[in-house]
């Protein structure tokens, strides 16, 4: 997908911040969209179907967490990419933000060029190919258009980060992926996780789907396991 195609909504009750962000947004190819308030940012997603959300935190009658929730309730918008662009730089809000679903938290003020760059790492995780929804690993079936989990037939709840994990390995079967590419991939490397973490979600998605799908190749990482 070239960068003319994808589209970037930028939310921000500060039109000065709006008008930087704009600017240079466009100045890579993107086109960007706008809103100022909250309500405004969901009429804008639908009418426009964006690929990424920027969007401000501290906004007058509804805030950037409200406003996300409320995207992310809309079914169409459940895989939508959502950044939140603050000031706010407490524990608890960063938090609350990624409870309701966002995919990342930039801080402000935040230079041009570290803005776009961020925006590349997110764009990243767009799917390169839309033909087929499914990847497939023996007995699995991984909707990643739905985030839907099928084993043998049978459906299987994961939680969004076990999801991602599992498809990550799924799509190159044998391959071991380092805990340092599965953070880079899957929580994005300016998100302070430990390898515990990584581990722990691991270990939970073992109990979901088996044991003897994921191989731990011990001081590496994981891969799926190809059964004879």
């Amino acid at each position: 997908m070239e960068n003319k195609d994808i589209r970037i909504l930028i939310v921000d009750d500060e039109p000065d911040i709006i008008e930087i962000l704009q600017y240079n947004l466009e100045k890579e190819g993107y086109t960007a969209i706008t809103a100022e308030n909250g309500k405004a940012a969901i009429e804008q997603a639908k009418a426009h179907t964006p690929h990424l959300i920027i969007l401000d935190i501290m906004m007058p009658d509804m805030d950037g967490i409200e406003t996300c929730r409320q995207i992310r309730s809309i079914p169409e918008f459940e895989q939508v990419l959502i950044a939140f662009l603050t000031a706010r730089n407490e524990d608890y809000s960063q938090i609350a933000g990624f409870d309701v679903g966002a995919d990342d938290y930039i801080k402000k003020p935040i230079k041009p060029r570290v803005l776009t760059s961020r925006v590349k790492g997110l764009l990243r995780r767009l799917p390169t190919e839309e033909v087929n929804p499914e990847v497939t690993f023996q007995d699995l079936v991984i909707n990643k258009e739905q985030y839907l989990l099928y084993k043998s037939g049978e459906q299987i709840t994961l939680p969004r980060k076990e999801f991602e994990i599992l498809l990550l390995l799924a799509r190159k079967p044998g391959k071991v992926f380092s805990r340092e590419e599965i953070l880079e991939m899957v929580w994005e490397n300016d998100i302070i996780v430990g390898d515990r973490t990584i581990d722990v979600h691991v270990r939970k998605l073992r109990e979901k789907i088996g044991d003897h799908y994921i191989k731990t190749i011990k001081g590496v990482g994981y891969k799926l396991e190809q059964q004879a």
